[in-house]
């Protein structure tokens, strides 16, 4: 009985490798995500749903293009047609200035809206406030130092609460071998939620 709890106990330890930045900032934005939606946030993934269609509509012009029955420079004019118009299957557009414009806004829109952020969520059900979450996290190239933010998905909205942050060396919740701490991680990301439910509360009851 005792083997097989330990059997348990080592399937879902989390390790990584120190050496590798990618591979720690991976496990602890994951774990990040499990933390926050196992506080009743669900996540938000139509962002996610946008980019794969777009990158789906991509593929298959791309497709199209290379395995067209003509060669160059005889199918120029094709392959310029579906440079051009990609994007026109997400828009439904087939002008090629509205393209670049298009094609701009929604790379801004990207850009902007997802920056550094690992989840997007919507509020928890049942509660008072209107707005999810977007949680972001940064781990600069040759840094020990793990920044976790916690922002209102809509900052404009009367329930919105403050921004908060955490700032941590990742040296605190990994063990020499790897293995992320998941119990003082766990701790050091709720009492950052709860700090961030705090700066909703005063809005909640004016």
């Amino acid at each position: 009985m005792e083997d097989k709890k330990a059997e348990s106990t080592n399937r879902n330890v989390k390790k990584t490798n120190l050496l590798d930045h990618n591979s720690i900032k991976h496990v602890l934005d994951e774990s990040v995500s499990d933390i926050v939606k196992s506080r009743g946030y669900k996540e938000d993934v139509r962002l996610s749903n946008l980019k794969l269609i777009l990158g789906t509509a991509i593929i298959a012009v791309a497709l199209v293009a290379q395995f067209y029955n003509k060669k160059f420079p005889e199918n120029r004019d094709f392959l310029i047609g579906c440079i051009a118009s990609y994007p026109f299957v997400m828009f439904g557009f087939f002008d090629y200035g509205k393209y670049v414009v298009l094609n701009g806004v929604l790379q801004l829109i990207l850009y902007t809206k997802e920056k550094n952020a690992i989840l997007f969520t919507y509020p928890p059900e049942g509660s008072f406030t209107s707005t999810g979450l977007v949680v972001s996290s940064k781990l600069p190239r040759f840094s020990d130092e793990y920044t976790l933010t916690i922002d209102s998905a809509d900052p404009k909205s009367i329930s919105a609460g403050k921004s908060v942050q955490l700032t941590k060396s990742v040296t605190q919740w990994f063990t020499k071998d790897g293995v992320l701490v998941e119990g003082l991680f766990w701790k050091d990301v709720e009492a950052l939620i709860k700090d961030y439910a705090k700066e909703e509360e005063p809005k909640k009851k004016k």
